[in-house]
């Protein structure tokens, strides 16, 4: 598979893994966390906001896996 085809498939994968998040991160948001003391709802806030990073990195680096030449 070429690059091209890669980043775009991957690019879908990504929008619909973020947007799942997204939807995901605000309920969780809008449930335990507003009763919590501050420092906990800044401390998982920003953990919500950056936790999904980590499962998308693989993807990344599969989208830039330069071409193999023939």
């Amino acid at each position: 598979m070429n690059m091209r085809a890669r980043k775009l498939i991957g690019t879908v994968v990504m929008l619909v893994f973020i947007i799942t998040y997204a939807l995901f991160a605000m309920a969780v948001a809008e449930g335990r966390i507003t009763e919590a003391p501050k420092p906990v709802q800044t401390l998982a806030y920003i953990v919500l906001g950056l936790i999904w990073v980590v499962p998308m990195m693989p993807l990344v680096r599969w989208m830039a896996k330069p071409d193999k030449q023939s």
